[in-house]
């Protein structure tokens, strides 16, 4: 019996242009939590496709229980045992839980073409029950939270006695209390014996979670060692191969003129009376909880927001933006909270959607000047450190921290004033995030004028000259970073809702 559920040994795969695995070894024993860790573009996505039969490794070999494996598509893999719950979730709203658990392994009546619903609806009923979820698995999916949803996915890997189940990033888009289910979730499954390998940037769930730790770099394995002789120092520097010794890099200049007033925003029953001023040369934070209405403000700023009332100047002047190209004429740039949604076309290559808000500038007549488009995309991808092969790759291919670097490559290329960030390091690395973080500076330094919404409150209050906290639509209060008050103590206080 080998020592190991799952075992990687010396796997490499390449692709035009990259190396994204090199002699890559990975072994997993029975019923632990193994974390895995590394940048964007470390190379975990790969392996979860290498191992998940998405992709074929180019050499290396993969065994289960000691036994060698040919895993060659995402069949093979599940004949294995290996199963993954996706960061983005395969779930048909339209089905219900029973035909989401069920899809492609439909129990039929004995003798019969058709499909036994009442064996499939018990079955579903007691592997949701066994994940801690009494619900109705004849209803739509589409009828419930994504808590809800990433149990579905847990419970087809259950269904198939899976051995190993891949977790990508598994709480990102999950509130607190979803969390703590879906950690107990985790638990539960390891008390079965069912091995685990947790991906996340969020290393106090590493902390919380894990028996073991992997950290990935370039496609390498960096190191695996028990959590308990690991830090937060420690894994950093496995990741990014330096310390990061100033997490949140605030370079303060000289606050200017005032960029943008906003006077009594109201849009019925989402925002209330939303008076603030950002000027050129400073970050503005906006903190608050979820639903605070810090998203929507955004997006009205953008003119992507319906609104019933108030005002905006733009340095000292009246604007009137009821739509994005307004926004754009009057360089306002708004960097989405969805940036694989909202902020890129994932089929097209980075030239393109470096231009895509402002392809006028880009043109010459009716035609794209491609010339021009070169030159200021190797410019975008110097500046900003992109990492890519080349300014055709596709947005896709790319990593989520490179991603969001196209995404501000192209609002940086609108020549806009005013930067709306909203959750600007979302779903990256810590090594990415720094390095958004100098390019914030580095915007700020140009006198430009940054807006940065995040729930990441040491984020806030590491990078913001002023802070505003919202709640429900309102603001409640307004602290300086050159205060006592600058503390995530009063944010907190203020956004449930307290005097400051």
């Amino acid at each position: 019996m080998s020592d190991y559920v799952v075992e990687l040994r010396n796997v490499t795969k390449r692709f035009p242009g990259v190396v994204a695995l090199h002699d890559m070894s990975l072994q997993i024993k029975p019923g632990e939590i193994l974390g895995l860790i590394g940048e964007n573009g470390a190379g975990k996505s790969t392996l979860i496709k290498v191992l998940t039969g998405v992709h074929s490794a180019d050499e290396g070999e993969i065994y289960v229980d000691g036994a060698r494996q040919n895993i060659k598509s995402p069949n093979d893999a599940k004949s294995a045992g290996i199963a993954c719950v996706y960061q983005e979730l395969n779930i048909v709203k339209s089905l219900s839980i029973t035909d989401n658990i069920f899809i492609n392994k439909m129990i039929h009546k004995k003798k019969s073409k058709f499909l036994d619903y009442k064996a499939m609806h018990n079955k579903a009923h007691e592997v949701m029950l066994s994940l801690g979820q009494d619900v109705d698995e004849k209803k739509p999916c589409g009828n419930f939270g994504m808590g809800i949803l990433q149990m579905v996915e847990i419970a087809k890997a259950v269904l198939i006695d899976a051995k190993l189940i891949i977790m990508d990033e598994p709480t990102s888009s999950l509130g607190e209390k979803e969390v703590e289910q879906l950690m107990n979730t985790i638990r539960s499954l390891k008390a079965r014996g069912v091995s685990i390998l947790f991906i996340s940037h969020k290393l106090e769930e590493l902390f919380e979670l894990c028996d073991r730790v992997t950290v990935m770099r370039d496609g390498e394995h960096i190191i695996t060692d028990d959590i308990d002789n690991m830090n937060n120092e420690k894994l950093i520097t496995a990741m990014v191969g330096r310390t990061l010794d100033n997490q949140y890099p605030k370079v303060t200049v000289k606050r200017g003129r005032e960029a943008l007033r906003v006077e009594n925003l109201n849009s019925a029953g989402v925002l209330h009376d939303i008076s603030f001023t950002a000027h050129h040369g400073e970050i503005l934070g906006i903190a608050g909880l979820v639903g605070a209405g810090r998203t929507e403000t955004c997006q009205a700023i953008f003119g992507a927001f319906p609104v019933d009332g108030g005002n905006l100047y733009i340095d000292g002047k009246r604007a009137v933006i009821k739509s994005p190209k307004d926004a754009v004429k009057n360089k306002i740039a708004l960097l989405t909270e969805d940036r694989k949604g909202q902020g890129l076309v994932l089929s097209q290559g980075i030239d393109t959607n470096l231009v895509l808000a402002d392809l006028q500038r880009f043109s010459k007549g009716p035609w794209l000047n491609k010339v021009k488009i070169k030159d200021a995309g190797n410019k975008n991808i110097d500046d900003l450190k992109i990492k890519t092969p080349g300014l055709k790759t596709i947005a896709g291919q790319l990593s989520g921290g490179n991603q969001q670097k196209v995404v501000i490559g192209k609002w940086i290329n609108t020549n806009a004033d005013i930067y709306l960030f909203d959750e600007p390091t979302r779903g990256i690395d810590v090594g990415a995030k720094v390095e958004v973080y100098n390019i914030m500076n580095k915007l700020v330094a140009d006198g430009k004028c940054v807006i940065m919404v995040s729930s990441e409150l040491p984020e806030v209050l590491g990078m913001s000259d002023r802070v505003i906290i919202m709640r429900e639509g309102r603001i409640m209060g307004e602290i300086e970073r050159e205060t006592e008050r600058f503390s995530q103590e009063v944010v907190m206080k203020a956004a449930w809702g307290g005097k400051i």
